[in-house]
């Protein structure tokens, strides 16, 4: 877990600060994504061997953080929608790539607890959604790339930020379903 914790850390700062400087909605969400996934496998970290009550509880956070940060992204969408952007292809892509690998690496490490407990089936469900955003915004950048538009990279944006706060929503849902039956532990 410290190792996945760490791989979203060190992502979040790489890929948010090139979205900045890409000026990429698409891997600004992904930033984001990284965040929380940082955030829920150091809460998953605090849950080992706690009560289950206590697991409920962190997989609650996590799925809150989750939608949070989805939000926060659909807002900046908005904005440079209004505003304007002019994201860099090859940043996205080469990005994108990048933090593919590095997802990848950690559902490999996750896959074995994706039917674990609460806490560890949020993180299977939160690296499974990173696969999916990385691939976004891989597409995004060659889109922005073809079609010399900033418009698949706000779109991507939308689309990584609404995966997130719906991983969020299952992760709660599992959460008060837990709550409700726990399971043996």
């Amino acid at each position: 877990m410290l190792i996945l914790l760490s791989i979203n850390a060190l992502m979040f700062v790489v890929e948010f600060a090139l979205g900045l400087a890409s000026e990429s909605t698409a891997l600004i969400a992904d930033a984001m994504d990284m965040l929380a996934d940082a955030l829920v496998y150091g809460i998953s970290l605090y849950a080992v061997g706690r009560a289950a009550y206590a697991k409920v509880k962190a997989a609650m956070f996590s799925g809150g953080v989750q939608i949070l940060l989805g939000i926060g992204v659909i807002i900046d969408v908005a904005r440079r929608f209004i505003v304007g952007s002019e994201p860099e292809s090859l940043l996205m892509i080469s990005v994108g790539f990048l933090a593919l690998i590095a997802n990848l690496f950690c559902l490999v490490l996750i896959s074995k607890h994706r039917e674990g407990e609460i806490h560890m089936r949020a993180s299977w469900i939160f690296s499974k959604n990173d696969v999916i955003a990385n691939i976004g915004v891989i597409l995004g950048g060659v889109l922005v790339a073809v079609l010399a538009s900033p418009f698949p990279d706000l779109i991507i944006g939308v689309i990584i930020s609404t995966i997130v706060i719906k991983g969020g929503i299952l992760i709660i849902k599992d959460a008060v379903a837990e709550k409700r039956t726990p399971r043996a532990e």
